[in-house]
């Protein structure tokens, strides 16, 4: 069989890929070898498609990309590599664990049990094999929801400045976006207005918050 012209466009889609999935996999290029050994076209299409064409596209991050596949993978009832896969890219593109297990819960209710059920039952293999702890912490977005409810109740726990604590207090409402495994974005906001007065940067490890950065709006 003739080897694809360095310039035909799957080709080049497929190198960047492999590429992409090497960064995001440790063993990546031993895992894809072993995978597609005995259809090797396979591998070349689906690398190509899946990390180098839709992996680049900017319409989405990278974190929202793979909690969408990650659903689509349990509503396939796919148990094997995809699953294994998806979770270690999903990881490596700042999805936490506990996020998920959440996508995995939010997907049983639409893709139907048996399946959220046999995807469970891999990833308490998967999760003992890459050394997590099982069942993980709360996701960052839960730990940051509960930590500035304690603050703004008056019991803040860990040490804060003034004027953290006041935007807190302050804000008729806060809306919060997880932003890494280890990042949550607060928007401190005032009535219906939807220009945050503040953002906070709350920096999560575990169950629990360990720093806060205050930006406030010019």
């Amino acid at each position: 069989m003739n080897r694809k012209a360095a310039s035909d466009p799957m080709a080049t889609l497929y190198r960047e890929g492999r590429h992409t999935f090497i960064d995001l996999v440790p063993d990546g290029g031993a895992r894809l070898d072993a995978l597609f050994h005995t259809v090797p076209a396979l591998g070349e299409l689906a690398v190509g498609v899946v990390y180098g064409h839709l992996h680049s596209r900017p319409g989405l991050d990278p974190r929202l990309r793979e909690a969408v596949s990650f659903a689509a993978i349990v509503a396939s009832g796919m148990v094997g590599p995809p699953l294994s896969v998806h979770l270690k890219t999903g990881l490596a593109s700042g999805l936490a664990p506990g996020e998920m297990t959440e996508v995995l819960l939010q997907a049983s209710a639409f893709a139907g049990f048996p399946r959220a059920v046999s995807a469970a039952e891999q990833l308490n293999h998967l999760f003992n094999e890459a050394g997590l702890a099982s069942p993980p912490p709360p996701t960052p977005r839960d730990v940051a929801l509960k930590f500035c409810a304690a603050v703004r109740e008056g019991h803040s726990p860990i040490p804060l400045g003034a004027a953290v604590k006041r935007q807190l207090r302050e804000a008729d409402r806060l809306a919060m976006q997880a932003c890494a495994a280890q990042a949550v974005i607060v928007e401190c906001l005032k009535h219906s207005e939807t220009t945050p007065q503040a953002l906070l940067y709350l920096t999560v490890e575990a169950d629990a918050v360990v720093a806060v950065k205050l930006f406030k709006a010019q």
